[in-house]
């Protein structure tokens, strides 16, 4: 009887790559479970961040003061030109180029020998009319006696009196031309009509000068001077109408700095306005006069103008609380219900460090003044109560 014959056994080569490929997946998914358990758990442990503090504050109300600001340009309240008043040579100069000068002072000579020559000769003539006219007059208080008994004829005592009223009127001729030829002695001494900086010499000594033509220097006045300035119409048209309500007067105030200063530390009142505006630029030109005792303000400089438009009430908040966008500047708010909401705000002026807002807020909004590196628009926040003083740094954290 034949044995029957048995199954032969599947190879161990095809068993164990099925059984080690069921065992390794069993693994990996084991520990990608308990990974993600372990990464989860930590997560669902952690509590919620609390909003992030700032300092806020409602805007500061009081009345401000707004100055206009513009660029000038300041001149002389005075400017002559020396000519000479007689025609001569240059004999002396007497001043340094560039110097202050008071009124009065020397600053030429002229050659006067020609001139005292001339008021000799006029004061000769004048002693020859002297002469005449005391002969006249013995003559017709001789012949008046005679003409009244009628020994003189009356035709003799009428030419005796028209030879007196001859050399009265020559005498007076005589003695104005003493008196020009005494005032052209004294223009041989040009002196200085006013105060102030005397330029560069033109002529030197032995120069001829011709009578109003030749140039010899000029010279500006310094105490005061002018500040010059143009004006928009908008601004004219503000300042003309509060003059009009009695709420300026006609001498609007001003101050002025140079532009190396930081401060309007000079002052001074306007004292002309323009008749008409430029048809060009559409503005008016106005000056101010400035008092300038150190005679330090000198001609020809730029410097900074303002002029107040009144007071009025205002809305200030810090400067460092502004911030900008592509819509313009903006302030960051805290509403109610601990939200941050932007403001997009019109600003004005700085004044004593902080920034006038001319609208956008009101006095119930809470702006965030201390803080704004953890604020965000729309994010909550946890508000602190803070206060903007009238100074440069408000109280902020």
């Amino acid at each position: 009887m034949a044995t029957p014959q048995r199954k032969a056994a599947a190879p161990t080569s095809a068993f164990w790559p099925t059984w080690l490929a069921r065992v390794q997946g069993a693994t990996l998914r084991a520990a990608l479970a308990a990974g993600s358990a372990v990464a989860t758990a930590p997560a669902l442990a952690q509590p919620a961040a609390a909003p992030p503090p700032v300092t806020v504050a409602a805007p500061l109300a009081r009345p401000v003061t707004e100055w206009q600001e513009h660029t000038a340009r300041i001149e002389p309240s005075a400017r002559v030109e020396l000519r000479a008043r007689v025609s001569g040579q240059v004999e002396q100069v007497h001043f340094t180029d560039g110097a202050i000068v008071r009124a009065g002072d020397l600053l030429f000579t002229l050659d006067q020998r020609p001139f005292r020559i001339a008021l000799e000769t006029a004061r000769a003539e004048v002693a020859r009319n002297e002469a005449r006219l005391l002969l006249a007059e013995q003559q017709v208080a001789r012949y008046e006696p005679l003409a009244a008994s009628r020994i003189a004829p009356q035709a003799e005592l009428d030419s005796r009196r028209a030879a007196l009223r001859e050399a009265q009127a020559g005498l007076a001729a005589a003695r104005a031309a003493e008196r020009q030829a005494a005032l052209d002695l004294e223009f041989t001494e040009i002196r200085a009509p006013r105060a102030g900086r005397i330029s560069d010499r033109r002529v030197d000594a032995g120069n001829l000068v011709q009578q109003g033509q030749t140039l010899l220097t000029t010279l500006v006045a310094l105490d005061p001077v002018y500040v010059t300035f143009d004006a928009s119409e908008a601004e004219y048209l503000r300042q003309a109408r509060a003059a009009r309500a009695g709420l300026r007067d006609g001498s609007l105030p001003v101050q002025l700095r140079l532009l190396d200063e930081a401060e309007f530390s000079r002052e001074g009142r306007i004292d002309f306005v323009d008749s008409v505006f430029d048809n060009r630029s559409g503005t008016i030109r106005a000056r101010a006069v400035v008092p300038n005792p150190d005679l330090f303000l000198t001609p020809g400089t730029f410097a900074r103008v303002r002029l107040s438009t009144g007071e009025e009430p205002a809305l200030l908040v810090p400067d460092a609380a502004v911030m900008a966008d592509q819509a313009g500047r903006m302030v960051l708010t805290v509403t109610a219900e601990g939200t941050v909401a932007p403001r997009q705000v019109r600003l004005g002026p700085l004044t004593e460090g902080l920034r006038v807002v001319r609208s956008g807020l009101t006095p119930q909004d809470r702006v965030i003044i201390g803080g704004l590196h953890r604020a965000r628009p729309g994010m909550r926040v946890t508000a602190e109560q803070g206060r903007i003083g009238a100074s440069p740094f408000a109280e902020a954290r």
